[in-house]
């Protein structure tokens, strides 16, 4: 038998080298991260830190940019909600992916787009190609991780 920490240790470092393998933008593993961490660590701290060490890691080696701060905070947001909700389903993976979206590209808005309400509504219709890459690597990405956690504790393989 694994032990649960184990498991959610390895699958996400699985998920952060996934993040180097080349991708449609956004369609990346740590919405999925912030979900199962906030349901698969007892520790509360441990559960926000997860996501933002993932994030750390990854763009050390990626490069930072300017709406870094609104990332990390949409991913926060993320593993709140997680931990609030009664349990991660598909809905809860889509109300996650929407609150990256709006949360990322309001930083975007105000470090790139006239701050006008014209500047808003082209910055979000101009993201909105970028959202179906952050829904469907959301979907899949939890699929795999979190679904499949869940399966494995049912089954007792993770303890």
């Amino acid at each position: 038998m694994f032990k649960k920490n184990f498991f959610l240790i390895s699958i996400i470092l699985i998920a952060i080298v996934s993040r180097f393998i080349p991708h449609p933008p956004n369609f990346t593993p740590i919405t999925a991260i912030a979900l199962l961490a906030s349901k698969g660590f007892d520790n509360r701290l441990a559960s926000f830190f997860v996501p933002l060490v993932s994030m750390i890691i990854s763009d050390f080696f990626l490069g930072f940019h300017s709406t870094i701060f609104f990332v990390y905070g949409s991913y926060i947001l993320i593993t709140l909600y997680g931990r609030l909700s009664k349990r991660i389903t598909v809905l809860t993976v889509i109300f996650s992916s929407m609150i990256f979206f709006v949360v990322t590209n309001f930083g975007v808005w105000l470090n790139g787009y006239p701050i006008t309400m014209e500047g808003f509504l082209l910055c979000y219709s101009l993201a909105l190609p970028f959202f179906v890459y952050t829904l469907l690597g959301d979907i899949f990405y939890s699929g795999i991780m979190i679904f499949s956690f869940k399966y494995f504790k049912r089954i007792q393989i993770v303890k």
